[in-house]
């Protein structure tokens, strides 16, 4: 692979599944084999947006997540790694004149965290409204930065 290919090919072809295939098929994946498995993530899958904010009380995750509701979606929390799995479905497919176009991705998705070991498991709140996710995990108590008095 030379530094050409990179620098010349647009970073969306990464994504495309055609292109990938090519890739693969002529032995030149820009990432090599599996990687993209590496960060949790199927080949084919969709895998949505999620920002991370730390705060002094927790730590927030909010997740975008158009077109479900809070019931397409799970969230468990097991030795400090916080999941959030879910399903987006196809709707009802039209075509005209065999044509059809579909942008949107499809499918489950699952996206895993590894928190500190400093959070309060037992305070984890979560709310879904308008197509975002967003879910707080409280810090323990003596992890919070705290004022320290001067004698």
């Amino acid at each position: 692979m030379t530094k050409a290919y990179l620098t010349h090919r647009p970073a969306r072809l990464f994504a495309d599944p055609f292109f990938r295939s090519f890739d693969q098929f002529f032995g030149d994946e820009p990432f090599g084999p599996g990687l993209l498995a590496n960060f949790g993530a199927e080949r084919s899958g969709w895998l949505p947006a999620v920002d991370v904010r730390e705060t002094d009380e927790a730590f927030i995750f909010t997740a975008e997540l158009p077109g479900l509701t809070k019931d397409d979606v799970s969230i468990t929390l097991e030795e400090n790694v916080l999941t959030m799995t879910g399903e987006r479905k196809l709707e009802n497919e039209e075509t005209k004149n065999e044509y059809r176009r579909i942008e949107r991705s499809y499918g489950r998705f699952t996206r895993s965290f590894t928190l500190p070991h400093d959070v309060d498991t037992d305070k984890v709140d979560a709310k879904y409204g308008d197509g975002l996710l967003t879910v707080a995990v409280a810090k323990a108590e003596k992890s919070k930065p705290r004022q320290i008095e001067i004698s």
